[in-house]
This record gives C-alpha cells, sequence and structure tokens, in this order.
C-alpha cells in the first residue's frame, strides 16, 4: 500500500491523532554522507532557523528562500562569556546582524542581480549555492556558514564563480563595522563587537573562473586582543570536530533516516559547549541559556550520554556539572539549586525544589558508571550519597519523593509529588548499589540502597498507579485526572507493571499527535523531550515494533521535514528552539532503547537488544563508554537474535539469544 507523508507545522496545528504514516519531506539524505539537501525547486518557498555553536560563540540563523528564489539570512549571535548586567540565566550579550554580503559585491560596476537558490546542504555546516545574474553574464555563488571551533566568531566563507563565457570585472569590498556596548550594560564594561567583510578585491573574473572571500562578526572583553582569523582554517577545524564526533559511536541500521538523525544529533548534543571561567558547560542554547547548567538538561539527560560519545570537552564538561553542583552540598539538606548560572557565579532556584536531587544522583550515578573511571567516579561519589540522602528525607507517609515542583517549573500542575521524581530516585538507587560496589563502599550502604528501591517501586505503583481517562496507568500526582506525557518515565527506568496500559495511553488520540506527544491531554503544547523519554522507554518495555513505527515518523518529520535537522524543545513556547539536550535524548532512544544498554560497573553493561521485525540486523560502532572502545552487532538468526560483541579487533563476546533476552558483557 502507498502511504503519504506529511508532517503538520505547530501553526496548523491538529488536536486529533494523525493516521501514523510519516512526514511530507523538504530535505533529503545526501547518499554515502551524513549531510541533507534541500533542492529547492522554481517557486519554493520556505523559512526555517538552525542553531550552530562554539567553545565561545553561538549563533540561530533564520534562513531561508523567497519566492522569486533569494536567499534569505539573518544572524542571531551569541557571546556566552561577554556577560551582560544582570548576571543572571539570560546575560549573554547577543545581537542581530542582517548583512546581506552578496548585495554589496559589484560585478561590471552594477549589483548582482536575481538569485536563485539551487541548494541548501547541512552538515555540521550550512552550504548555500546559488546562481546570479549580471551586467553581461552569469555567475555562481556559494555560501559556507559555521561557527568557530574555538575562537569568538561566527565565519562565512563566500566563492565566486564566473559561469558565463565573457569575462566579467567584480568588485568586492572591505567592509568593517564595529559597535562598542554601554559601559554600564556589561559586567567587564564595554564590549567590542566587529563584523567585517575581508574582501578588498578586484579583478577582471575570466569565464570558469572563481574568486574566494570572506567575513566574520566577532566580540571580545577590553582585554583581549582583536581576533586574527581565516576562514579556511576556521573550516577546516570545524570539519574535523564533525568528523571527531562522527567516527565515534556510529549507528548502523536499515533505516537510512534513523542513522542520520542519530548522526545529526551527535552534533547538536556535543557542540552545545562553552569554555567558561568556570570550565566547560554544557548549555542547552536556544539565544537564552548558555554558561550555565540545569539539573534536568545537563545532569539528567546528556551527562549519562556523553560518555558513549567519547568527546573529551562532553565527558569534561559532564564532570563539571556534577562538581558545580556538588558546592551546593550541605549538612542541613537545603535543596541543590536548579540551575549554576553566570558562568558559575550564581544560582538559580525560582521554582523551588523540582526533584533535582533525583536528577542529579540519577545523571551522576550514570555517567559514572559508563564513563568508567575510578578516579572520576571516587569524585562523584559524595554528590551522589548527598542527593539520595535528600530524597530519602522527602519521601511522603506513601513513600514517594516531595518536592515543590517539577522540570516544568509549574507550567503545568505537579503536585506535592510526582512521578517523574520518585522514577529518577528509584533508578539513581539502582545505579549508585553497582556505583558503591565499584568503589567499595560498605555493603551494608548499597544493600540499604537496593532495598529502598524495592520499597520503592511497590509504593510507585501503589501511590501513582490507576486509572486516568480510561487506561490503567499512572496519576502524575495526587489529583491528576488528566492524561499526561511523563507516565513514560517508570518505563525508562524498568518498571513495567502497568506497561501495556501506559504504552496504549501514550500512543492514543487522548495523547499522540502529529508532532508527538501533548504534555496533557486535552492541551495544544508539546516537549519532545516527552517524546524521546517515551519512545526510548517504550523500546525498553519490548514493544519494539510499535515503538519503530513512531521513532520513524518522528525521525522523518524532524530531520527532512520543515524544521530540521534537529529534535526540538517546545511548542508553542520557544518556536520550536534546537536546545541540545534533546539531541542527546534522541541518541539515547538507540543507545539505550533499541540496544538496551544498561551500565552496571565501570567495566561491565548489561544489554536487551530490539530488533525491528523489518531489520535484518544493527549495529553499535566505536561505542567509546566504559573506558574502552567496542562494537556491538546484532543479527537476525534462525533461533533468536546473534550478539556480538568486539574489544580491540577480538571478539569479547558472541551469543544468540532469546528476543527480549538481556545479555551481561564485561569488558576487559
Amino acid at each position: 500500500m502507498t502511504r503519504t507523508y506529511r508532517f503538520f507545522l505547530p501553526l496548523l496545528f491538529c488536536l486529533a491523532a494523525p493516521a501514523l504514516a510519516g512526514a511530507q519531506t523538504r530535505w533529503e539524505i545526501v547518499p554515502d554522507s551524513t549531510a541533507i539537501v534541500w533542492n529547492v525547486r522554481e517557486g519554493d518557498s520556505h523559512r526555517d532557523h538552525i542553531e550552530m555553536s562554539g567553545l565561545k560563540i553561538s549563533a540561530v540563523l533564520r534562513y531561508g528562500v523567497e519566492a522569486d528564489g533569494s536567499f534569505r539570512l539573518d544572524r542571531s549571535i551569541v557571546w556566552p562569556m561577554l556577560r551582560t548586567v544582570p548576571n543572571n540565566t539570560h546575560g549573554s550579550l547577543m545581537r542581530r546582524f542582517g548583512w546581506d554580503i552578496p548585495r554589496m559585491i559589484t560585478v561590471n560596476e552594477a549589483l548582482l542581480q536575481q538569485e536563485r537558490v539551487r541548494r541548501i546542504v547541512l552538515d555540521g555546516t550550512m552550504t548555500v549555492e546559488s546562481d546570479w545574474t549580471a551586467a553581461k553574464g552569469t555567475l555562481s555563488l556559494t555560501r559556507i556558514l559555521f561557527p568557530s571551533v574555538d575562537a569568538a566568531a561566527f565565519c562565512e566563507k563566500y566563492i565566486l564563480k564566473n559561469t558565463g563565457k565573457n569575462p566579467l570585472y567584480v568588485e568586492i569590498p572591505r567592509a568593517r563595522s564595529v559597535i562598542r556596548t554601554e559601559p554600564a550594560k556589561g559586567v567587564e564594561g564595554s564590549y567590542e563587537l566587529v563584523a567585517e567583510i575581508c574582501g578588498d578585491t578586484a579583478l577582471m573574473l575570466a569565464p570558469q573562473a572563481e574568486v574566494a572571500f570572506e567575513a566574520f562578526f566577532s566580540g571580545r572583553k577590553p582585554a583581549e586582543q582583536a581576533l586574527a582569523l581565516s576562514a579556511d582554517a576556521e573550516y577546516a577545524k570545524r570539519r574535523a570536530l564533525v568528523a571527531e564526533w562522527q567516527r565515534n559511536l556510529v549507528l548502523e541500521t536499515p533505516d537510512p533516516v534513523i542513522d542520520a538523525m542519530f548522526a545529526f544529533a551527535k552534533i547538536r548534543a556535543a557542540e552545545s559547549i562553552y569554555d567558561t571561567k568556570g570550565g566547560l558547560m554544557h548549555g542547552p542554547g536556544g539565544e537564552r541559556y548558555y554558561a550555565a547548567i540545569w539539573a534536568n538538561d545537563q545532569a539528567e539527560y546528556i551527562n549519562p550520554f556523553f560518555p558513549f560519545l567519547g568527546y573529551e570537552k562532553g565527558d569534561r564538561s559532564a564532570l563539571c556539572s556534577f562538581e558545580h553542583f556538588a558546592r551546593y552540598m550541605n549538612p542541613d539538606y537545603r535543596p541543590i539549586p536548579s540551575s549554576i548560572v553566570a558562568e558559575g557565579d550564581s544560582f538559580w532556584n525560582g521554582a523551588g525544589d523540582r526533584g533535582d536531587a533525583a536528577m542529579i544522583a540519577y545523571g551522576a550515578a550514570r555517567y559514572a558508571l559508563a564513563r568508567g573511571d575510578a578516579a572520576e567516579a571516587a569524585r562523584v561519589w559524595p554528590l551522589v550519597e548527598w542527593c539520595l540522602e535528600y530524597c530519602r528525607r522527602q519521601l511522603t507517609g506513601d513513600g514517594v519523593v516531595a518536592s515543590d515542583a517539577d522540570e516544568l517549573e509549574g507550567r503545568f500542575p505537579a503536585g506535592d509529588a510526582n512521578l517523574c521524581t520518585s522514577s529518577l530516585y528509584y533508578d539513581a538507587l539502582l545505579s549508585a548499589s553497582m556505583l558503591g560496589r565499584e568503589l567499595h563502599k560498605p555493603a551494608g550502604q548499597l544493600a540499604a540502597y537496593k532495598r529502598e528501591a524495592a520499597a520503592l517501586r511497590k509504593n510507585i505503583d501503589r501511590h501513582f498507579g490507576g486509572m486516568v481517562e480510561g487506561f490503567d496507568t499512572y496519576r502524575y500526582y495526587t489529583g491528576n485526572d488528566l492524561l499526561r506525557a511523563w507516565i513514560c518515565i517508570p518505563l525508562t527506568v524498568g518498571i513495567d507493571e502497568r506497561k501495556e496500559a501506559t504504552i496504549e495511553a501514550l500512543f492514543s488520540p487522548k495523547l499522540w499527535t502529529d508532532n508527538g506527544l501533548l504534555t496533557q491531554s486535552g492541551d495544544k503544547t508539546f516537549w519532545d523531550r516527552s517524546t524521546l523519554y517515551a519512545l526510548r522507554g517504550v523500546y525498553a518495555s519490548g514493544a519494539t515494533e510499535k515503538a519503530t513505527d513512531y521513532l520513524s515518523y518522528y525521525s522523518r518529520a524532524r530531520l527532512l521535514g520543515d524544521h530540521v535537522p534537529y529534535a526540538i524543545e517546545a511548542w508553542p513556547e520557544g518556536a520550536q528552539r534546537h536546545l541540545s539536550a534533546e539531541s542527546g535524548l534522541y541518541c539515547r532512544i538507540l543507545t539505550e532503547g533499541v540496544f538496551g544498554i544498561r551500565p552496571t560497573g565501570l567495566r561491565s553493561f548489561t544489554m536487551t537488544p530490539r530488533l525491528p521485525a523489518a531489520w535484518d540486523h544493527m549495529n553499535l560502532r566505536n561505542v567509546r563508554a566504559f573506558g574502552s572502545a567496542f562494537d556491538i552487532e546484532v543479527r537476525r538468526a534462525a533461533k533468536g537474535l546473534d550478539v556480538t560483541v568486539t574489544q580491540g579487533g577480538k571478539i569479547l563476546v558472541r551469543k544468540t539469544i532469546r528476543a527480549g533476552q538481556s545479555l551481561g558483557v564485561k569488558l576487559k
């Protein structure tokens, strides 16, 4: 049967559950690459935005093609370490630059005319190829747009080619615009922002010849030296870094869309790290959240993923975040702040206790196990221990964890105790018992963690379990009578007593829409993080075919639809920002959901592979977790699944298992 694919943008949001098919695609995967391309047809008009980041800068590019074929670009540049007053969560210097650089070029003493964009390519950079007419000739122009890896600059390279039969006289200006910000609004006084075109070229361009020039948008503090940059050198560094991310943790499946979405997710997850005075800080981005860390986005979402990627700065940022949170441990067990902001100089706790200690304990214990470094684990352990004790002290008379809010910070009700916090605490107790064993902590303490986890599991079911809108699933909090997306959380931590009804509820018209899960039944709001958690949990519970259908749909929409190529934050809030930790959650659907990897020690894990019926194989190559590098191969066999784990070129494990069976792996 031929299916028709359609993706509805939020402005056309439909509350009725869709017939699960897929998404109408604007973009295509470039064969034999980790790139996507929009081949622009005549009259094809569309606008979108994408975020790109480096250690000292981030940029949101609002770009598009107009009905006349011309390219439009608006650069929103963020300098996270140029701190502004007040020096709070949002205190990063930002400016928009609308320079239309091609319109500053003259050819035969006239402006370029009648641009027709041919294609736009995304691969960790943006490349725009277009054709132009000029007086007595034609030209092509290639724009290459990307952030510097380690300088406070956004870089642009332009290549102008004479595609006609006549020589053309080309004039490319040198232009420099300087803004000095108001001193009273800067933590370190006035900042200098420079937009410049490094042209200063006039030449007769022969047929088929080309000329290149560059542009930069940079910022600096008063005491810093002006930057001297080369677009070619900066481009080489960006390409090398993206290539590094793509060499590690390589997903291979029969589904090219999921493979490509995974490859793009690694880029967005890893690039959003900022070199602050408080150390490397992974930040969500989105023109609001930089030089800061959160208990959910960083500790809970992204940090447990970084060891698998093997990106040294990612691991360093994770450890840095845990050490910042550890600064706020106290003997009275007052709540740890939800966020450490302003390069570590301040904090935010405006929503009270969101269950942050559970988020931190969950993420820190999983990170330490997967990282496989005993010295790091010992540094993280006191924080895990403190957070577990904090949660224990917050247990209610019903044996679940009390908190003031949850990670949505009052946008939706969460009661006095919510399902998410208790579920994360449950998993943290189990991880801590494994981590503590590796660190030779007292056996009695670790046994207590296991007993507390077992009791909590029963209490979660007793307190939160019940009928909601006709489904025998979970009430998110006492008094909750509407289905919530976060009923998926227990599935992600192995609590599966109500899995059938929970999965049915998640994918019912009450919650599932063309844009994934609604936050709450009957509302219009969706947050990708809940869809990403749900897909991981549904895989973990064994509903492989259903999960794969929805993962395929979601991946096609986000990678190849009208807003690409990453997971988003939310709608209507945030205009579908490409916050970075959501991309880490996408990767965890595959590592923890599809492959079922669960850290059990510094050199060990269990895996429960969920091979979809339509796939005959799936591989994870160059996994960098547990202090090692290894490959996982899963093949369909006559009597189940053939699983092979290879380490250092040698087969470590080769076993045939039943579908749904777990396999323990001990690395050397």
